[in-house]
């Protein structure tokens, strides 16, 4: 790739094909220079650091999956909506578990943005279950545990016994859609 063609979002790209081609582990400022083709230092005219470059990477995942369980429970309401919330998820990590894995967790200045936007399709989500204030905030910890959770042991293939994936899955969506339906004290 020629020199003038480098942008942030394509630093951003090639850090994205390193994590889904090697693993989280793998990257480095190095690693995405060599596929750009140019010396490490010329990456510092598009991110400033390591650091940076995980942020920018982050925010694109978390956009990616915004967008991905947004046009999931698009016209959906109810245990509907969360069914297809919870797969489009599952179905983005188990297509990108490098992406996810190298996705920052925590909060951060930077991921402020895409961040909101990952939880405003949550809250949208759980809307049709009347939860209002602090009780909504509790329910998408809880459904981001649950999903998070079962899509990190799943994609580092901890799940040793015999049964079926999906069943487990199904069973904790069902799980989660019931506890939503339960009346709060």
């Amino acid at each position: 790739m020629p020199r003038a063609s480098l942008s942030r979002e394509t630093v951003v790209g090639l850090a994205l094909r390193v994590v889904d081609e090697e693993g989280p582990a793998a990257l480095t400022l190095s690693a995405v220079a060599a596929r750009a083709g140019v010396a490490t230092p010329s990456l510092y005219k598009h991110v400033r650091n390591l650091a940076e470059l995980r942020e920018l990477l982050s925010a694109h995942v978390m956009s990616e999956i915004s967008a991905r369980i947004g046009d999931a429970v698009l016209g959906r309401s109810g245990d509907e909506a969360l069914h297809a919330l919870m797969a489009a998820w599952r179905s983005y990590v188990r297509a990108h578990p490098g992406r996810y894995a190298a996705m920052i967790q925590s909060p951060q200045p930077g991921l402020a943005e895409a961040g909101e936007r990952l939880l405003d399709v949550m809250f949208a989500a759980l809307r049709s279950y009347g939860l209002t204030d602090s009780d909504a905030v509790h329910a998408v910890r809880c459904l981001r545990s649950a999903v998070h959770g079962f899509v990190l042991l799943e994609a580092a293939g901890a799940f040793g016994l015999p049964e079926s994936l999906d069943d487990t899955y199904e069973l904790l969506t069902r799980m989660i859609t019931a506890g939503l339906r339960e009346p709060r004290p």
